[in-house]
């Protein structure tokens, strides 16, 4: 029988199986409205989870197994549950059911009382003699709130150069950043993009929400002459040529307006790493690297592997041999033995990266930091990278995050990321995501989650169809936040949600309830059961980041201009008349800049109401974050200096150079980070901060 038509809605048989499988069959785009998934899009998100619904007498059987394999199993595959509490899937195992929990401590216990954090493992024996074994997930309640209250700057690190980094900005970047803006401006976190593995290409996308793996970093960011074998080069004219080739690179963009230029920068720096790891590691230095090899096993020997199959078939591994597309096939065995050279230089690049990165975040509590660096978790990562190679099994096949339609956008939203199945995150235990965060808090201060909402649903989209034709799959909310307050607490790691936009109901509730942030940006925060006015500061939720703006959006300077009405004009991107969105963008200002005077928040130098200076404006704005509880309140580093230009425009690929433009001042000229320290205007800002209370 032929598949559903797209425009057909869900059987009741269909809508009862997808409901036991967490795939939903209509979601609400907004309060009030409700739309039907289609038949098409709940049957291909049901085969991605390896159920056939293809036909009415498909879904019929699949039905039936379904429900008999929840009615006869006595434990899921994963139980979580919070310290003090019992599990509910305890409770309900029959009457004389005997337990045995075996901790992740080595303990052996015979019921779930005061059990210690961690990840354990249950077994259940029912009196007519069935047995389950489960993961039993055991975690503190609540993540603690952070040290105290700080504001700390925002800055995607490639934007960052400095007079040492070699054409775009690097970890020895962050380090000092980290080191003066906590010594001598008193901030208390840098929050940076993600600094994921990139997935190589010509070109390489520049985005970093689109990476190859989240659980390694990219060693594009290292800072090679902070390497202590990079001293011992033996071919010292080599280095001094690349030397040259990097002068001339962060010219090019510093003093020349190029853009950055992220594949040029990995080619000189590969060419140099090359020569750094011709110089043997001295003993300490042996044992250090022997030690992260044991600690990060299979999974980066699967990383390093796919990096070298990738240099020589190709960066999608869906075009590669097929024997190679299996992690553990015996060819691939074969074929990382043939490539064990290069397979190693990978493995010492993610060492090495690492290695950085720890030490930007020790520079950061040595400068008195409460927090320190915060890091950037993407929410998906890209189909043809390494992690989607090597945990093929976890990721459901022919879909893809995205977003349903909505006010914004009504076409939808594809992101091109394959989702988790949550199925066998299930059946692992959340293995992956474990290791995943694991991975990051081994070097942060505190970890911001891009699309948090995607702990409890994410938007299937089934490959070649367009997002209107997706699905929203449900994902274990319970479980998974178990996991991340379990991980973060023992890291002592903070953890922020970017929550913005449409948010299901309940899940900023639930998000707070378990100490996860939230994230608040100004010009959103508007009273939009009432009157629709700008919120006052003080209804404003405490637990959250509070900013003016994000990677995303435009600069404070170019909103309050009208600046980025233009720049969409420009590109074709609006969606009415110019004059009407100008209109729009000017009254929503203009309603900010009134309650900024109506506060007393708009001074002058000397002291009077200054409503005409732009700078004055910013100033205002973050005053007016000072004077939320927010208890992190972020300024976006470019917004020290009046830099205008977006890091990145939704809706644009080719049309805008996203992810790839230095810090700027207003005039457009890029700004070193060196020039950045010595900015009045910087200072300027940071004294605001600093005199309302928020260092």
């Amino acid at each position: 029988m032929t598949a559903p038509r797209s425009d057909e809605p869900p059987t009741e048989d269909l809508s009862r199986l997808a409901a036991l499988h967490g795939v939903a069959t209509s979601y609400s785009p907004s309060p009030g409205r409700t739309v039907a998934a289609s038949a098409a899009a709940v049957t291909r998100a049901l085969a991605a989870l390896g159920v056939d619904a293809g036909s009415p007498a498909a879904v019929r059987d699949a039905l039936a197994a379904r429900e008999r394999e929840l009615r006869e199993r006595l434990l899921p595959p994963t139980v979580a549950c919070w310290s003090g509490g019992t599990p509910a899937a305890l409770d309900a195992l029959p009457a004389g059911t005997r337990v045995r929990i075996e901790t992740e401590q080595g303990e052996t216990r015979a019921g779930a009382d005061q059990l210690p954090p961690g990840v354990h493992r249950l077994t259940a024996t029912a009196p007519d003699g069935r047995t389950a074994h489960a993961h039993l997930i055991v975690a503190p309640p609540r993540l603690p709130a952070p040290p105290g209250r700080s504001y700390g700057l925002l800055v995607q690190l490639y934007s960052l150069l400095s007079r040492r980094s070699w054409g775009m900005g690097d970890l020895g970047d962050l380090a000092e950043l980290t080191a003066w803006a906590g010594r001598a401006l008193g901030a208390g976190f840098v929050q940076v993009n993600p600094l994921h593995a990139a997935v190589p290409g010509a070109p390489t996308d520049p985005s970093p929400y689109r990476p190859s793996s989240r659980r390694f970093p990219d060693p594009v960011h290292l800072r090679v002459a902070d390497i202590p074998e990079y001293a011992q080069v033996a071919d010292r004219e080599q280095m001094r040529a690349l030397l040259e080739r990097a002068e001339r690179l962060r010219g090019s963009v510093l003093e020349q307006g190029a853009l950055i230029d992220r594949d040029a920068v990995w080619e000189l720096k590969r060419e140099a790493l090359e020569l750094v790891r011709d110089v043997p590691l001295g003993p300490g230095r042996r044992a250090a690297y022997v030690d992260y090899l044991a600690e990060q096993g299979e999974a980066l020997e699967d990383h390093a592997t796919w990096c070298a199959l990738a240099e020589v078939h190709g960066s999608d591994w869906h075009r590669w041999p097929a024997a190679l597309r299996d992690p553990r096939s015996a060819e691939t065995a074969r074929a990382r033995g043939e490539l064990m050279d290069r397979v190693d230089f990978h493995t010492r690049l993610a060492w090495l990266t690492d290695t950085q990165l720890g030490a930007a975040q020790r520079a950061a509590r040595e400068a008195g930091m409460p927090v320190g660096v915060v890091h950037d978790l993407a929410v998906g990562v890209h189909p043809g990278g390494a992690d989607a190679w090597a945990q093929q099994d976890h990721f459901a096949a022919g879909m893809s995050v995205g977003a349903p339609p909505d006010a914004f956008n009504a076409r939808g939203q594809d992101w091109g990321l394959p989702p988790w199945r949550p199925d066998r995150l299930a059946e692992s235990g959340y293995a992956p995501f474990r290791a995943l965060l694991r991975a990051l808090f081994r070097y942060a201060g505190a970890l911001r989650i891009d699309h948090v909402m995607g702990l409890f649903r994410l938007w299937w989209v089934p490959q070649g169809e367009p997002p209107t034709e997706g699905t929203y799959v449900r994902y274990d909310a319970e479980a998974m936040l178990a996991v991340l307050v379990l991980e973060a607490s023992r890291a002592g790691v903070v953890v922020i949600g970017e929550d913005l936009g449409t948010v299901e109901p309940g899940v900023r509730e639930t998000l707070r309830e378990r100490g996860v942030l939230g994230t608040s940006v100004l010009w959103f925060e508007r009273d939009w059961d009432g009157d629709g006015r700008p919120l006052p500061p003080d209804q404003w939720r405490a637990d959250c980041l509070a900013t003016a703006t994000t990677h995303d959006l435009p600069p404070t300077a170019a909103r309050l201009t009208g600046e980025h009405v233009e720049l969409r004009d420009g590109l074709g991107l609006l969606t009415r008349p110019l004059d009407e969105e100008r209109a729009e963008a000017s009254a929503d200002t203009a309603e900010w800049l009134e309650l900024l005077a109506r506060l007393g928040l708009l001074q002058g130098s000397g002291g009077g109401t200054d409503t005409s200076s732009e700078e004055a404006e910013i100033q205002a704005v973050h005053r007016y974050l000072l004077h939320t509880p927010a208890r992190m309140v972020g300024i976006w580093l470019p917004d020290t200096i009046g830099d205008r230009r977006p890091q990145n425009l939704p809706g644009t690929w080719d049309q805008y150079p996203n992810w790839r433009l230095p810090i700027a001042d207003t005039e457009g000229r890029p700004v070193t980070l060196e020039e950045l320290a010595a900015s009045p205007r910087l200072h300027a800002l940071v004294d605001v901060l600093r005199q309302s209370g928020g260092g």
